[in-house]
């Protein structure tokens, strides 16, 4: 194996004839100011070029994330500490094939390049991630970046697959052609970081590129008037040669076009001229570039003569095969499963312990009464119950986000074209369902991507029938108590699949409901699906821990918060008021009573006649109530429940299998209990986050919270449908209930 040459920055020759001496000074000495203050870089690219996997290489985890003002595309920004002690704050931009804001992800990054953006997040730099492997694809997006009157650097990244393919690029000349700071990295090994640091930092420094190739004379006379118009509304005059081209191509209208004065005859004129002319407006903007392209691709691009089948070529004979393909899919989605079981079981007993040994800790140097009662029943009882499930939470983050980097997501929604076809979507309305078995809320935001508003409102109505990793702790509580660990099939146990079993169910749900919402309410005709399948990677592990780490990190935070706080909500109301019981009771008798008397248990008693018809009783009753909130709070308040007043020395599992009801000695929790159980989760919408997502998404105002409230009583009533039916099912069956 020959080593590879380092990659280094490459630069644009000085632009001596368009910045005199005087200019030269005076950007040196705002390049010395630049040290004390924080530089703005926005990253943008178009998917899978690995622009994601380049900025957790260049922020590790310096990482926040949060939501674009008044839209909910998640905003991830990060710090990087430069070579010479410079601090920028980089903001990873959402992944665009251009800036034609043909989605909603689209219309953010155009937003935040124009200086339209709500949190007047201005840009110092733009960096441009594409793929050397597919440079002319990228180059649509890189040209009009190029004229938005903002300095620019070009990451060349995946040079390393480029060379391994036979692809040799002429990097001076393309530096030559697109005059900007370029320089070659793999993000995946973190080569060309330092390089890219100095190139930012001597790009903040230049005057910004311009567009790189010549309109025909009738083309820029006929857009003079709208470049004027969008100039006189505070574009730069590039930027608005920009928008100008753009703009002869939307096809729906868009918010910044009724705000400035004129701007929609000036478009609607400019076409008129166009096409008086002999052009054809709506491909004006992509010929033209396209052309530009072309010429820089053959000047700077050589490839090997014969093309051999690559390696994702023949991975994907087999991957994407019409049987052995959802084949694999369900292959892999069982190993997912029974691993959340194998790998996590010894990290979750360490937890366990540990968690019991500091509560007991705790507990020991506090003298008896409700204050050590509060500490280790509600905070460590309920808060320690949900902790537990955190290396589940891992491992299924790890997997998803490793089938993500890879790049078989992409096939499994390929797969899965021909299935939603059937009932009115097409394969990438399954990319935001597949997002949901992390968790809802970002999933329902990838709809953004899905250019077909009822396709888009479709998939937001049934992301959440998607079994997501707040479901995990109730589905691994039950299931560990109450089925049995049997081998199946060597490395997948009766537990593994009946965990498959739940996932495959919200699926199957969300299918048979898309359908329905296709055919009724939202009807419309099956568009077709462009796709692009990126090809395979070994994602790095630095970027494959990053991701999980964030997620974990916001487990942790909700846990440290919602759940805490409903935990010591909830030990009160299961507290108080006192009851006074006869002490010649036994020990759960007289546990018993006082919750019963409780605040919480004369809740849960109200509440118990509508739940006894699917086998609960006021206990679970009141914990699916608290858990409306958040999902996980179920375990939190039955840890809760469990906890008060007892010895709290029992695991929480001992506990569900040896319930017992006072009046009947019956078991309180049996295998159909907790299938039925299960079941319920599957399909009820128990996040408010989710709630609050879907207002927004689905329009905002009275018709956001409409589509929400057809959301939440469908789900509602699916929910204790299917559990009736399970419960009173397995009785007729003759399963003990």
């Amino acid at each position: 194996m020959t080593a590879r040459p380092p990659v280094t920055a490459m630069l644009p020759p000085a632009p001596t004839d368009q910045v005199p001496e005087s200019g030269r000074a005076g950007l040196s000495e705002a390049s010395r100011e630049h040290r004390d203050t924080l530089l703005r870089v926005a990253i943008i690219g178009n998917p899978n070029t690995g622009k994601t996997t380049l900025f957790n290489a260049l922020t590790g985890l310096r990482q926040r994330v949060g939501n674009f003002a008044g839209v909910t595309v998640e905003r991830v920004e990060g710090s990087v500490k430069g070579p010479d002690g410079h601090r920028f704050t980089v903001l990873d931009l959402p992944g665009s094939y251009s800036l034609s804001a043909g989605s909603p992800d689209e219309q953010v990054a155009l937003e935040v390049l124009l200086h339209r953006d709500s949190d007047r997040w201005t840009p110092d730099v733009v960096l441009v991630v594409v793929d050397a492997v597919h440079l002319e694809r990228n180059l649509f997006l890189t040209s009009q970046v190029l004229e938005l009157g903002i300095p620019v650097v070009v990451a060349l990244n995946q040079y390393d697959v480029a060379k391994d393919e036979g692809i040799a690029i002429d990097v001076p000349e393309l530096i030559h052609a697109l005059d900007v700071p370029i320089v070659p990295t793999v993000a995946k090994r973190g080569e060309g970081l330092d390089p890219l640091k100095r190139a930012l930092l001597t790009a903040a420094t230049l005057p910004p590129p311009q567009r790189r190739f010549t309109l025909p004379p009738d083309v820029r006379d006929a857009l003079e008037p709208l470049t004027t118009c969008l100039t006189d509304a505070g574009l730069t005059r590039s930027a608005a040669g920009m928008e100008a081209l753009r703009l002869l191509s939307v096809q729906k209208s868009e918010a910044h076009l009724a705000t400035v004065p004129r701007l929609q005859a000036e478009v609607q004129d400019a076409i008129a001229t166009l096409r008086h002319r002999g052009f054809q407006p709506n491909r004006l903007e992509s010929e033209l570039r396209y052309a530009w392209i072309a010429d820089v691709v053959e000047r700077t691009v050589s490839r090997p003569r014969s093309i051999k089948q690559n390696l994702s070529d023949r991975i994907d004979r087999v991957v994407l095969h019409r049987v052995l393909g959802p084949l694999i899919f369900l292959l892999l989605m069982a190993i997912v499963f029974q691993s959340v079981f194998s790998w996590a079981a010894p990290l979750m007993d360490g937890i366990e312990v540990l968690i019991g040994a500091m509560g007991g800790a705790v507990g020991d140097r506090m003298a008896d009464g409700d204050l050590k009662s509060l500490v280790v029943d509600g905070v460590f009882g309920g808060v320690g119950a949900v902790l537990v499930f955190l290396p589940q939470i891992a491992i299924l983050f790890a997997f998803i986000t490793l089938l993500e980097h890879s790049g078989y997501m992409a096939r499994a929604a390929f797969l899965m074209d021909r299935v939603m076809r059937t009932v009115g979507l097409h394969g990438k309305s399954f990319i935001p369902m597949l997002s949901g078995y992390a968790c809802a809320v970002p999933g329902v935001m990838a709809t953004r991507t899905i250019e077909d508003p009822k396709d888009r409102l479709a998939t937001i109505m049934v992301v959440p029938l998607m079994s997501c990793s707040a479901r995990l702790p109730v589905y691994t509580l039950l299931i560990g108590a109450f089925v049995p660990a049997t081998s199946l099939l060597p490395g997948l146990t009766l537990q593994g699949a009946t965990m498959l079993g739940m996932y495959l169910l919200g699926t199957v749900a969300a299918l048979v409901v898309a359908a329905i919402f296709k055919r009724t309410l939202l009807k419309g005709p099956v568009r077709p699906m462009i796709l692009e399948l990126p090809p395979y990677r070994l994602p790095s592990a630095w970027s494959l821990l990053v991701s999980v780490a964030q997620r974990c990190q916001l487990f942790l935070r909700r846990a440290g918060t919602v759940i805490l706080a409903l935990s010591i909500v909830l030990w009160a109301m299961a507290t108080y008021p006192r009851t006074i019981v006869d002490p010649s009771l036994p020990e759960g008798a007289r546990q018993e009573r006082q919750l019963e008397g409780s605040v919480l248990g004369q809740i849960g008693h109200a509440i118990e006649p509508m739940v006894r018809p699917l086998g609960y009783d006021w206990k679970i009753g009141v914990s699916i109530a608290a858990s409306f909130a958040a999902r996980e709070v179920f375990v939190s308040t039955m840890g809760t429940i469990y906890g008060v007043g007892g010895e709290n020395e029992a695991a929480l599992t001992d506990k569900l299998q040896t319930e017992t009801n006072p009046t009947t000695g019956a078991r309180v929790y049996t295998p159909l209990v907790a299938i039925g159980l299960m079941v319920f989760y599957v399909f009820a919408l128990m996040c408010i986050s989710t709630v609050a997502v879907t207002v927004r998404e689905a329009g905002g105002g009275a018709l956001g919270w409409k589509w929400a409230s057809i959301q939440f009583a469908y789900m509602l009533v699916l929910a204790y449908g299917a559990a009736w039916i399970v419960y009173a099912g397995g009785r007729a069956l003759g399963f003990a209930g």
